[in-house]
Order: structure tokens, then sequence, then C-alpha cells
């Protein structure tokens, strides 16, 4: 019996090819893995064309609902990471394609990744590190952190470790969730508030919500300008979440102390991107999980969803309603 053929179709910037464990996939499947972007929507069709499963590794290709139709074959599309806004959802169920993500497993690192954020932008690191280069020596005032408040926009699990590490460094902490739990709020030591509360009273507002119809621009020219003048941005979720002309401005007026962010509504950043030209930022490639234990958890998650569902057990579904239908997508496997 022919194995089932796996395609990874743009692993760009390497992601999964970077780990070890890639090859255990080996046993599961025929793989088929493209190191490159295709360029146009026809070459990704193409690329997919014969698989009965995509991995889409770094959520680096848009799955909208032309692409989908176009491909019958498709049962299900593995994405490594825990979000899946690149995936049309209601298409992909109308096809009984399974939509699996990988919830968790690499939230220490992200949260790590984020705090370390919002101690750069507070200190001015990378501002006064081109300082330096310049041959100048500032003597400007940079923030501090312990006794300030932290404000989280969404409690899931990253956003948890994100107000557990604040915690750590003697921050106060505050969140707003579309789904708020008050037993995270006991185990975390936070308070939930209102969205124009958290962003009037917080020293710095950090992004770890998912991106959906309701928080695409959550943050805008309006909200944005709730904040203090002194505050930091920091946005490891996604880029959509936040209005990037909206931030550039408040940036550059002088509206927002600085922004620390790994996520953009365009990525690659553009090159003439507004973003590049304020000085008060820290900018990183989405690249918030790039390290070899979070591309080993990252892959080795991808690997169990894609057993799992092989075996007629699918789990981490994000679209369930796909398993109500009549005949399973496993039965053509």
């Amino acid at each position: 019996m022919a194995l089932p053929v796996v395609v990874i179709p743009a692993d760009f910037p390497p992601l999964v090819s970077r780990s070890p464990l890639l090859p255990l996939l080996d046993r599961l499947a025929d793989v088929r893995l493209h190191l490159d972007r295709p360029q146009s929507a026809a070459a990704q069709i193409e690329r997919i064309a014969e698989a009965d499963i995509v991995l889409n590794s770094r959520g680096s290709l848009s799955f909208p609902q032309t692409i989908l139709q176009s491909l019958p074959r498709l049962k299900m599309v593995a994405v490594c990471g825990i979000g899946y806004d690149s995936i049309h959802l209601p298409t992909a169920t109308q096809q009984g394609i399974v939509v699996c993500n990988i919830p968790g497993r690499t939230a220490p690192i992200v949260a790590e990744h984020a705090l370390a954020l919002l101690l750069a932008t507070a200190r001015r690191m990378a501002w006064m590190t081109a300082e330096l280069r310049s041959g100048r020596w500032p003597g400007d005032l940079s923030l501090s952190l312990a006794g300030r408040q932290l404000g989280v926009i969404g409690t899931g699990h990253i956003g948890c470790e994100m107000l557990r590490l604040a915690r750590a460094i003697g921050m106060q902490t505050v969140a707003w969730s579309l789904h708020p739990d008050q037993a995270k709020a006991e185990k975390f030591n936070f308070r939930y508030v209102s969205l124009p509360e958290l962003l009037q009273t917080s020293d710095a507002v950090s992004l770890h919500t998912r991106l959906s119809d309701q928080t695409r621009h959550l943050l805008n020219a309006e909200r944005l300008a709730l904040m203090k003048p002194t505050a930091v941005l920091i946005n490891t979720a996604r880029g959509a979440i936040v209005d990037s002309a909206a931030l550039a401005e408040a940036l550059q007026k002088r509206q927002l102390f600085a922004a620390g962010l790994d996520v953009y509504e365009q990525e690659p950043l553009p090159a003439d991107h507004p973003l590049l030209a304020c000085e008060q930022v820290v900018l990183t490639p989405h690249s918030a999980d790039m390290t070899q234990a979070g591309v080993d958890l990252l892959t080795q998650g991808c690997i169990d969803n894609i057993e799992a569902f092989l075996q007629g057990r699918p789990q981490n579904v994000v679209n369930p309603d796909v398993l109500s239908f009549p005949q399973s997508p496993t039965d053509t496997l």
C-alpha cells in the first residue's frame, strides 16, 4: 500500500528542515520538502496537487478558499505552530480537510522572546547600540520596569506565561481577553480589566491573542491614542492585530515610548516600511520560537498530529465540525 503524501510546500525561512526529528516523518509518509516559496498561487497548487497532507511550516503560505477548492485530494493541513489564520477554515471544513495546530508547546519560548523585546525596548538597547556604533555616547534616559504595570491582551498559554515572567521581574499585571478565565487570573496573580482601562493605565502592553475578525486592527489609531506616551508596545502574536501605519505614526510623533515587534502585517517586512524609519523600535523576523528547542518541539508536534490523523484519531483539531461529516477524511487514505 502506497504511503500517504505529505508535502511541506515552503519551509522558508527554514524551520522543520532544521530539526533532526523531521526524518521520523519518513516512516509515516512520502515526504516532499520544498525550501523556497512558490512564486504564484498556481505554483502553490502545483506543489500540493498530489498531497494528502500539507505541513505548513511557519504558516508561511496562505490557504484561501480558491486554493483549497483546487486541492480535492487534500485531507489534512498540519500547522507548525498555534496560529491558523492563514487557512480559510469554513472552506477547509466544507472540503473535509482537517486542520490541526500545536497549542502551548512553545509558550515558554515565545514568552521569553516577548520579555526580551520588552526589556530591550524599555532600556532602548537597539538605539543605544546604534549610537555607539556611530561614535556617540548617549546620555538619554530609559524606562525601568519593576513596579510598573504590564497589560497583556490574550490569556492563552503564551499570555499567561508572559504574565508569570512579568511578575518575576517585579511588575504589576492586568489582562484583557475575549474569553476571560477567572481561574487563570487566580493562578497567575493578575486581574482582568476592560480594554480601554488596560491601554490607559499600563506602562507596557504585550499582545498574545489570536488573529480573527474580532481582533484584526484591534489596536487602531484610536486605541493606540489611549496609551501613555511613556508606554511600550510588544507584539509577538500576529502583525495584523495592530494597524502598523497607525503605530508608525504614533512612534514618529512620540505618542509612544517604544515598540518591540516580532510580527508584521506583511512578511517579510518590506524595505520601505515606515516602521523601519522609527528609531525607538526593536524588530525581529517572526522568530520568537526559533530556538533549536522550539524548532524541535514544533516539528515533533506536527509529526504527532499527522500520526494521530493517519491512525484515525485526529487531535488538536481547530475545525472540529469537519469530524461530523458523514465521510471521515481518513477513509480515503
